[in-house]
Protein backbone atom coordinates (compact mmCIF):
# COMPACT_ATOMS: atom_id res chain seq x y z
CA UNK A 1 0.00 0.00 0.00
CA UNK A 2 1.38 3.40 -1.00
CA UNK A 3 0.85 6.26 1.43
CA UNK A 4 0.23 9.86 0.39
CA UNK A 5 2.17 12.39 2.49
CA UNK A 6 1.10 16.02 2.76
CA UNK A 7 4.14 18.31 2.37
CA UNK A 8 4.71 21.02 4.98
CA UNK A 9 5.15 23.50 2.10
CA UNK A 10 4.24 22.96 -1.56
CA UNK A 11 7.19 21.97 -3.76
CA UNK A 12 6.60 24.83 -6.22
CA UNK A 13 6.62 27.37 -3.38
CA UNK A 14 9.95 26.04 -2.15
CA UNK A 15 11.39 26.24 -5.66
CA UNK A 16 10.17 29.74 -6.40
CA UNK A 17 10.11 31.69 -3.13
CA UNK A 18 13.01 33.14 -1.12
CA UNK A 19 13.95 31.49 2.16
CA UNK A 20 12.06 34.00 4.30
CA UNK A 21 8.77 33.40 2.48
CA UNK A 22 9.19 29.62 2.62
CA UNK A 23 9.92 29.96 6.35
CA UNK A 24 6.68 31.87 6.93
CA UNK A 25 4.70 29.19 5.09
CA UNK A 26 6.46 26.54 7.18
CA UNK A 27 5.56 28.48 10.32
CA UNK A 28 1.89 28.43 9.32
CA UNK A 29 2.09 24.67 8.84
CA UNK A 30 3.83 24.06 12.15
CA UNK A 31 1.34 26.26 14.02
CA UNK A 32 -1.58 24.23 12.65
CA UNK A 33 -0.39 21.08 14.39
CA UNK A 34 -0.27 19.98 18.01
CA UNK A 35 2.52 18.74 20.22
CA UNK A 36 6.22 19.50 20.22
CA UNK A 37 8.21 20.02 17.05
CA UNK A 38 11.24 18.10 15.85
CA UNK A 39 13.55 19.12 13.06
CA UNK A 40 14.35 15.53 12.09
CA UNK A 41 10.69 14.53 12.04
CA UNK A 42 9.67 17.51 9.93
CA UNK A 43 12.46 16.96 7.42
CA UNK A 44 11.74 13.23 7.30
CA UNK A 45 8.08 13.90 6.55
CA UNK A 46 9.08 16.39 3.86
CA UNK A 47 11.38 13.83 2.23
CA UNK A 48 8.54 11.33 2.13
CA UNK A 49 6.18 13.94 0.67
CA UNK A 50 8.68 14.92 -2.03
CA UNK A 51 9.85 11.40 -2.90
CA UNK A 52 8.27 11.56 -6.35
CA UNK A 53 9.79 14.95 -7.17
CA UNK A 54 12.88 15.06 -9.41
CA UNK A 55 14.71 17.38 -6.99
CA UNK A 56 13.89 15.82 -3.61
CA UNK A 57 17.24 16.65 -2.00
CA UNK A 58 17.13 20.28 -3.11
CA UNK A 59 13.58 20.70 -1.80
CA UNK A 60 14.44 19.26 1.59
CA UNK A 61 17.61 21.37 1.76
CA UNK A 62 15.65 24.54 1.03
CA UNK A 63 13.07 23.60 3.65
CA UNK A 64 15.90 23.03 6.12
CA UNK A 65 17.14 26.55 5.35
CA UNK A 66 13.65 27.84 6.14
CA UNK A 67 13.58 25.99 9.50
CA UNK A 68 16.97 27.51 10.39
CA UNK A 69 15.66 30.97 9.42
CA UNK A 70 12.79 30.56 11.90
CA UNK A 71 15.20 29.56 14.65
CA UNK A 72 17.63 32.38 13.84
CA UNK A 73 14.81 34.91 14.18
CA UNK A 74 13.55 33.41 17.47
CA UNK A 75 10.25 32.27 15.94
CA UNK A 76 11.08 28.73 16.99
CA UNK A 77 12.57 28.08 20.42
CA UNK A 78 13.76 25.13 22.47
CA UNK A 79 11.14 23.40 24.61
CA UNK A 80 12.49 23.63 28.19
CA UNK A 81 10.59 20.58 29.44
CA UNK A 82 12.00 18.27 26.78
CA UNK A 83 15.38 17.25 25.40
CA UNK A 84 17.26 19.68 23.17
CA UNK A 85 15.86 17.99 20.07
CA UNK A 86 12.39 19.44 20.67
CA UNK A 87 11.17 22.87 19.61
CA UNK A 88 8.09 24.97 20.17
CA UNK A 89 6.75 28.03 18.40
CA UNK A 90 7.84 31.12 20.35
CA UNK A 91 5.50 33.89 21.48
CA UNK A 92 6.56 36.07 18.54
CA UNK A 93 6.15 33.07 16.26
CA UNK A 94 2.60 32.45 17.46
CA UNK A 95 1.71 36.12 17.02
CA UNK A 96 3.04 36.00 13.48
CA UNK A 97 1.31 32.72 12.68
CA UNK A 98 -2.04 34.13 13.86
CA UNK A 99 -1.61 37.34 11.88
CA UNK A 100 0.33 36.91 8.61
CA UNK A 101 0.20 40.69 8.12
CA UNK A 102 2.33 40.91 11.27
CA UNK A 103 5.36 40.25 9.04
CA UNK A 104 5.45 44.01 8.44
CA UNK A 105 5.79 44.69 12.17
CA UNK A 106 8.33 41.89 12.46
CA UNK A 107 10.47 43.31 9.65
CA UNK A 108 10.21 46.80 11.14
CA UNK A 109 11.55 45.49 14.45
CA UNK A 110 14.33 43.74 12.57
CA UNK A 111 15.42 47.10 11.12
CA UNK A 112 15.98 48.36 14.67
CA UNK A 113 17.46 45.16 16.06
CA UNK A 114 20.96 46.64 16.23
CA UNK A 115 22.21 49.36 18.57
CA UNK A 116 20.96 52.92 18.16
CA UNK A 117 22.47 56.21 19.27
CA UNK A 118 22.12 56.41 23.09
CA UNK A 119 19.63 59.28 22.76
CA UNK A 120 17.24 56.89 20.97
CA UNK A 121 17.58 53.81 23.15
CA UNK A 122 15.06 54.83 25.82
CA UNK A 123 11.79 56.51 24.96
CA UNK A 124 12.13 56.05 21.21
CA UNK A 125 12.75 52.31 21.18
CA UNK A 126 10.20 51.65 23.93
CA UNK A 127 7.39 53.52 22.17
CA UNK A 128 8.26 51.87 18.88
CA UNK A 129 7.95 48.38 20.38
CA UNK A 130 4.65 49.40 21.98
CA UNK A 131 3.37 50.33 18.52
CA UNK A 132 3.17 54.07 19.26
CA UNK A 133 4.97 55.03 16.07
CA UNK A 134 3.98 58.70 16.12
CA UNK A 135 5.48 59.26 19.58
CA UNK A 136 8.58 57.24 18.67
CA UNK A 137 9.25 59.26 15.49
CA UNK A 138 8.57 62.60 17.17
CA UNK A 139 10.87 61.70 20.08
CA UNK A 140 13.59 60.61 17.65
CA UNK A 141 13.57 63.94 15.83
CA UNK A 142 13.31 65.84 19.11
CA UNK A 143 16.48 64.04 20.21
CA UNK A 144 18.18 65.41 17.09
CA UNK A 145 16.93 68.91 17.90
CA UNK A 146 18.20 68.71 21.49
CA UNK A 147 21.58 67.38 20.35
CA UNK A 148 22.00 70.20 17.82
CA UNK A 149 21.08 72.86 20.38
CA UNK A 150 23.48 71.44 22.95
CA UNK A 151 26.32 71.12 20.46
CA UNK A 152 25.83 74.52 18.85
CA UNK A 153 25.15 76.52 22.01
CA UNK A 154 22.38 78.42 20.21
CA UNK A 155 19.50 80.05 22.07
CA UNK A 156 16.38 78.12 23.12
CA UNK A 157 14.28 80.51 21.04
CA UNK A 158 15.49 78.71 17.93
CA UNK A 159 13.60 75.50 17.24
CA UNK A 160 13.13 73.00 14.44
CA UNK A 161 14.00 74.17 10.95
CA UNK A 162 15.30 77.56 12.11
CA UNK A 163 17.67 75.92 14.59
CA UNK A 164 19.08 73.61 11.92
CA UNK A 165 19.58 76.50 9.49
CA UNK A 166 21.40 78.55 12.11
CA UNK A 167 23.56 75.69 13.41
CA UNK A 168 24.62 74.46 9.97
CA UNK A 169 24.64 77.73 8.03
CA UNK A 170 27.35 77.39 5.35
CA UNK A 171 30.52 79.41 5.82
CA UNK A 172 30.75 82.54 3.70
CA UNK A 173 33.28 85.32 4.13
CA UNK A 174 34.67 83.60 7.21
CA UNK A 175 31.30 83.30 8.96
CA UNK A 176 29.01 80.30 9.32
CA UNK A 177 27.01 78.16 11.68
CA UNK A 178 28.84 76.66 14.67
CA UNK A 179 28.31 73.11 13.41
CA UNK A 180 28.99 73.69 9.71
CA UNK A 181 32.10 72.08 8.25
CA UNK A 182 34.22 75.01 7.15
CA UNK A 183 36.55 72.64 5.32
CA UNK A 184 33.82 71.24 3.07
CA UNK A 185 32.83 72.64 -0.31
CA UNK A 186 30.04 75.23 -0.14
CA UNK A 187 27.48 73.04 -1.87
CA UNK A 188 28.15 70.20 0.58
CA UNK A 189 27.66 72.53 3.54
CA UNK A 190 24.38 73.70 2.04
CA UNK A 191 23.27 70.09 1.47
CA UNK A 192 23.93 69.16 5.11
CA UNK A 193 21.95 72.18 6.32
CA UNK A 194 19.10 71.22 3.99
CA UNK A 195 19.23 67.62 5.22
CA UNK A 196 18.82 68.58 8.87
CA UNK A 197 16.24 71.28 8.17
CA UNK A 198 14.25 68.98 5.91
CA UNK A 199 14.18 66.28 8.57
CA UNK A 200 12.69 68.73 11.09
CA UNK A 201 10.17 70.06 8.61
CA UNK A 202 9.05 66.65 7.39
CA UNK A 203 9.17 64.46 10.48
CA UNK A 204 9.09 66.63 13.63
CA UNK A 205 7.07 69.76 12.89
CA UNK A 206 3.88 67.98 11.69
CA UNK A 207 3.63 65.93 14.91
CA UNK A 208 4.18 69.11 16.92
CA UNK A 209 0.99 70.64 15.54
CA UNK A 210 -1.39 67.76 14.80
CA UNK A 211 -1.89 64.01 15.11
CA UNK A 212 0.04 62.16 12.42
CA UNK A 213 -1.03 58.60 11.65
CA UNK A 214 1.98 56.38 11.07
CA UNK A 215 0.30 53.24 9.70
CA UNK A 216 3.46 51.66 8.30
CA UNK A 217 5.82 50.41 11.02
CA UNK A 218 8.62 50.02 8.47
CA UNK A 219 8.37 53.72 7.61
CA UNK A 220 8.50 54.55 11.32
CA UNK A 221 11.58 52.36 11.76
CA UNK A 222 13.30 54.11 8.86
CA UNK A 223 12.54 57.55 10.29
CA UNK A 224 14.17 56.44 13.54
CA UNK A 225 17.16 55.13 11.59
CA UNK A 226 17.32 58.49 9.81
CA UNK A 227 17.38 60.25 13.19
CA UNK A 228 20.19 57.91 14.22
CA UNK A 229 22.18 58.98 11.15
CA UNK A 230 21.57 62.68 11.88
CA UNK A 231 22.71 62.26 15.48
CA UNK A 232 25.93 60.75 14.20
CA UNK A 233 26.38 63.77 11.95
CA UNK A 234 26.02 65.98 15.02
CA UNK A 235 28.62 63.88 16.85
CA UNK A 236 30.98 64.40 13.93
CA UNK A 237 30.41 68.15 14.10
CA UNK A 238 31.22 68.10 17.83
CA UNK A 239 34.49 66.33 17.12
CA UNK A 240 35.36 69.02 14.57
CA UNK A 241 34.65 71.66 17.19
CA UNK A 242 36.86 69.93 19.73
CA UNK A 243 39.69 69.56 17.20
CA UNK A 244 39.47 73.24 16.21
CA UNK A 245 39.53 74.33 19.85
CA UNK A 246 42.53 72.13 20.58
Amino acid sequence: MKYSYVPPVEAEHIRQLPTRDVALLLLQHLASGTGYLQYAGTMGAARQAFQEEPDTDALVNHLSDAWCWLEAHALLAREPSQSEAFRRISRDGMDLAKDPQGITRFEARERLSGPLHPALEGTVRTNFHLGDYETACFAAMKAVEVAVRDASGLDNSLVGVHLMRAAFQPHRNGKGGPLADAGAEGGEQEAVANLLAGAMGAFKNPSSHRTVDFEDPIEAAEIIQFADLLLRQVERAKRRQAAATA
